[in-house]
Parts: C-alpha cells; structure tokens; sequence
C-alpha cells in the first residue's frame, strides 16, 4: 500500500515533467540543431520504472538531466545568429562612413548692357557697353561624412592688363573644407572669399545690385584671396566666429605670386542673430556684425579707388599710390528683414599706415532697402557657405506664360545710398543713389535694372561731377 500511495503523489506532481523530458530527449533537440541551434550529443533514452521512488538516485538524475536540457534550449534561443550580420552592420571601427564623392556641376551667366544716359563731360572714357559680365563654370562636391570643395572658374580679360582682346581661365573659388572640427567648427584651404562684411560673402547671384556698393567692393573688403579659415558657430547658428589668414593679392590668372615680400591678410568676423523668427524661416529677423581686417600690402602701396558701381568704365574717385605698408580696416554689418522689407547697412573704417610716420584713414558706408511686390522675403542664411549671408531668393510662384496658367514670378523694388570719403587723404567724396527693379523668373532667372546717379566732390580726380547711369543684366545660374 505504501508504494501504491507514493506513486499516486508522485503522478501529478512530475507527470508534465516527465512528458517534457522525453519530447526533448528524442525528437526536439536533433530537430533545433537542423535549424542553427547548438548541436547536442545524442542521449541515451530513459528508462523510468514505475516503482522508483522520489529519492532514488535514477529520479535525481532525470531531474539533473531536464534542467540542464532546458538551460541549454533557452541558451540557443537567445544568441543571435551571425548569418549576415557583417552585411547588416557597418564596422565602426573602421572610423565614418566611406561614402565617395558626390559632385554637382553648375555655371553662371551674366549679360550687361550699361547706357550712360547723362555723363558728365569732365570724365573721360564714359561709353555705353554691353558685356558678358560673368561666364563661369563651377563644380561643388562633398563627401566621405565631412569633407566639400568648391571649384569655380571663369573667362575674362586678364587681371593683370585689362585686356579686353586676350581672355584667360581666372580661378575664382578653388577650396577644400572639413566640416565639424570638435571646438574648431569648419577649416578651409584654398583660394576664396575673405571672411569681412555681409555684402563681400553674400555671393554675386544673391546680391539685389548690380555691383556691390562703392566701399565694399575692393575699397575696404577684399574679394578672393589664397589662405586658410576657421568658421565657427554656436546657439544653434545664430552666433558665429570667422577668422583667416591669406596671402595678399595673388593673381588670379597667373594663379602664383613669386615674391620675397608676400605680404598678408589677416580677418574676422562676429556676428549675432538676436531675433529670428524659427516659424517661419527667418522671415521676421535682426541680424548684427563686426570685423576686422588688417592688411600689410606687398608692394608698399595702398590705394583706394571706385567705379560708379558698374563693372566697366572711369574710376570716378582714386587717392593715387599712397606711400604706406599696410592698413587696418574695421566695420559694423546690420540686417533687419521685416516679411517683404529688408534693411542692410554697414559702415567702415580704415587707418593706413604711412611709410614716413603719419597716419592716414578713410571711411564709407552704404544703406540700401528693397521691398518685394509679390510677397517674398529676402532669404538668409545663418550659417551658410561663407558663414552669415543672404541666399537665394524664390519666387512664391514662378513666371509662366503658358495658356491658362500664367505667373507673374517675384518683383522686388530697390535703392540704395552708398558714400565714400577720402578727404583726410585730400582726394574728395563720392555719393551715389540707386534705385531699380528686380525681376525674378525663378529661383535663378532674374533680370536686373538700376538707375545709378554718382555725384563726387571738388577734391576728387575729376572734380565734381555729376551723371547718370542706366544698367540692365539678365542673370542665370545652374
């Protein structure tokens, strides 16, 4: 009666286990090891007699056995299988990802006709003309997770001579980037824009004029230099540091310069965003500035002269060769969009340093508003190609002339007031009011009038004098 009463107890206490443990130890673990799982070792089969009883030695065994089965099961379950898994995961320890480059090509046509519609006749050399202002081909790459380039180039009379019957290739932007520098930002080499003032690296295609105003445009800012730059920004863009170190003037044809006396730029620029309106893109923002840039010419001479902002033609004020090593210029930069208004001013002050002890200096500045007909807003970027700049605008809806679906594009008014002052180097003043239309067809086909009105001084080159100049340009880029 004894073993009848424990095998009674035992039955539904081990019942179930007994079932698994021989499910497992047949068919299942040679079944799991055909699919991936750790293979096991054929086991001998159990032989269990109904009259062991719960202490035997043999019951102890079973028990050992079906634990150390399952522990082996849940084992297999959770290790992941290495099928493909090189080709799912990228191997981090072979540093970013290696992607190759990818590279857009584009160009940039501009053609001008420029009409003095009232020259004054103390200026000489006053004639109408129409030209290809720009004709360039550029290539922009990027790559390998930080990495971009820049090659631009045109064809024009050669820097050097001015001579419109010779053209030559002029390297305009050559340059390579690597982009997230922990604590430096960007680092750039090569051969582009001086990081000082708003209207200098605010690209040719995204200035609303037809030339930049008369202190910017290699007055005071320098255009394309060979050197390096660091671009720096925090609070998400809207504070910035610029700053690079640059050969001075090397030519752009000949692209060298063979001299003991190389002499040097050095530049920065702050910049800060105390308003930008996120919702909607910058529609509604404040922008503010300073720079620097501190020049030791090499070739001892320094000379500030202007065009009546066309890109041909009299220089209409000149301080002639002054007899100085080098100059420091500083400037303030503002910006206010306002929806369809825009605001932009900069001032600038320069000190030259006089090879015979003295100091000499020289100021200017522009003010210029535009106001979009059609709705738009001037686009700028926080922290674009050249750090801070105004980009590319847009059209709401592009022009269209097709039946039944005509646009009118974007129409943007403009003017602007620009004055340079050389009377502490005894060579006048020159003033100059703008004004015109913008009409763009696209995001990249506008044309472009301005009525330009320059009046100089009695000290300058030419006395005073007063004329007026109508310039259109219709402008294309891809």
């Amino acid at each position: 009666m004894s073993q009848v009463w424990r095998w009674k107890c035992i039955t539904p206490v081990r019942a179930g286990a007994l079932l698994v443990v021989c499910l497992f130890c047949t068919g299942a673990p040679r079944g799991l090891s055909q699919e991936g799982s750790v293979a096991q070792e054929a086991q001998p089969p159990l032989v269990i007699s109904g009259e062991a009883p719960e202490d035997s030695a043999e019951w102890r065994d079973l028990l050992e056995r079906l634990d150390a089965r399952v522990k082996e099961l849940e084992a297999g379950q959770k290790a992941p299988s290495n099928k493909g898994s090189s080709a799912a995961k990228p191997d981090e320890s072979k540093g970013p990802p290696q992607d190759k480059w990818k590279v857009t090509l584009g160009g940039h046509m501009q053609l001008d006709s420029i009409f003095w519609s009232d020259a004054d006749p103390a200026i000489p050399g006053t004639q109408n003309y129409t030209n290809f202002r720009r004709l360039r081909l550029v290539a922009n790459g990027e790559g390998y997770d930080q990495y971009d380039f820049r090659l631009q180039m045109t064809l024009e009379p050669d820097s050097e001579t001015n001579n419109l019957l010779t053209t030559t290739g002029l390297i305009k932007d050559a340059y390579f980037s690597l982009n997230e520098i922990p604590l430096l930002g960007r680092f750039r080499i090569g051969h582009f824009f001086v990081p000082f003032s708003l209207e200098q690296v605010t690209n040719d295609t995204n200035n609303i004029f037809l030339e930049r105003s008369i202190p910017t445009q290699t007055v005071f800012a320098a255009d394309r230099e060979l050197g390096m730059a660091l671009y720096q920004s925090a609070w998400d863009d809207r504070l910035t540091l610029s700053s690079g170190l640059f050969v001075d003037s090397v030519s752009e044809s000949n692209k060298k310069k063979i001299d003991d006396n190389q002499g040097y730029r050095l530049s920065g620029r702050l910049t800060y965003l105390p308003y930008y309106d996120e919702a909607s893109d910058g529609r509604f923002l404040v922008h503010t500035g300073l720079g620097v840039l501190h020049t030791d010419d090499s070739d001892d001479v320094v000379r500030f002269r202007a065009r009546p902002q066309i890109n041909e033609g009299p220089r209409i004020i000149d301080s002639g060769a002054l007899d100085a090593d080098r100059y420091t210029t500083g400037n303030l930069e503002g910006a206010v969009v306002m929806g369809r208004v825009t605001f932009q001013s900069e001032a600038f002050l320069s000190s030259v340093a006089m090879n015979n002890g003295t100091e000499g200096s020289a100021n200017g500045a522009y003010v210029h508003v535009s106001w979009f007909l059609t709705g738009e807003n001037r686009i700028f970027e926080k922290f674009g190609q050249h750090g801070p700049q105004f980009g590319r605008n847009k059209p709401t809806r592009n022009f269209s002339v097709r039946p039944g679906a005509w646009q009118p594009g974007a129409w943007e008014l403009k003017a602007r007031w620009s004055h340079l002052d050389l009377n502490n180097l005894e060579r006048g003043q020159y003033n100059d009011l703008s004004v015109g239309v913008n009409w763009y067809w696209s995001d990249r086909v506008r044309m472009m009038m301005d009525w330009i009105h320059p009046i100089t001084s009695d000290d300058a080159i030419f006395g005073a004098t007063e004329s007026d100049i109508v310039g259109m340009r219709w402008d294309v880029n891809w």
